[in-house]
């Protein structure tokens, strides 16, 4: 393991993504080098400009965007394809998440311990309050119910840091454009044979309102289901 692909979707982030982009960069990552791969989902606000400025005095980061807007999980996609690391995360532009957290997430794979490891802003009950009580229970019922098809113990399913081996990703294909994309990695990264072996550690997360920028709705809840049964019932 050489490299860490840190890939950073962004639609309407004027307001956080230059101070994201500069906590990643400084962020330990256990002696790998990194790859910061921005993909602009068609944002009206000045995101692009922001991260193309960034890019050019900083050889780290790479900017891809869409003419159209298709959503997180089409924006994944095009970074997943475009990254070369060894190791692919992926760090939400909106701060709710700590790029700090990054050594904790690497630790169980490069000392053997995990295949793939997801980032709980559950295991850590302080992080818990930051949450909205409705997103907190649905997130444990689609965790849940997830892991009843998957046969896997997580406690955050839908949790955005997700770090996986590019190997393991190039193996399953990703279908779902919208949020849908987090029980779609989960139900066929499960399914590999030999099956990965998951590990959870705790993060921090702050939590931020609709009047912020949150875009996740009720309507994406039903989504999920949808796509946990979906994804894990037709293999």
């Amino acid at each position: 393991m050489k490299k860490l692909s840190i890939i950073i979707p962004c639609y309407n982030e004027e307001k956080t993504l230059a101070d994201v982009i500069e906590q990643v960069t400084s962020a330990k990552t256990s002696g790998l080098a990194m790859e910061i791969i921005v993909v602009d989902d068609c944002s009206s606000d000045k995101s692009l400009q922001i991260a193309e400025n960034i890019a050019k005095n900083n050889d780290l980061v790479q900017v891809h965007t869409h003419a159209v807007n298709q959503g997180k999980g089409a924006a994944l996609c095009a970074g997943f394809k475009a990254a070369t690391g060894d190791l692919i995360i992926v760090q939400d532009a909106d701060m709710e998440y700590d790029p700090n957290d990054f050594e904790k997430l690497l630790k169980p794979i490069l000392t053997g311990q995990a295949d793939i490891v997801y980032g709980s802003r559950f295991l850590d009950r302080n992080a818990t309050e930051a949450h909205y009580v409705i997103h907190g229970l649905a997130n444990r019922f689609l965790t849940g119910l997830s892991n009843i098809l998957t046969g896997l113990k997580l406690t955050d399913m839908e949790t955005c840091y997700k770090l996986v081996p590019k190997t393991l990703l190039d193996k399953i294909t990703i279908t779902e454009n919208r949020f849908g994309i987090e029980p779609e990695i989960t139900a066929k990264l499960s399914q590999l044979n030999p099956k990965p072996r998951f590990q959870e550690v705790a993060v921090s997360y702050t939590n931020r309102s609709y009047e912020e920028g949150k875009k996740i709705g009720w309507k994406d809840g039903f989504s999920a289901i949808r796509c946990i049964l979906k994804f894990n019932l037709q293999k």
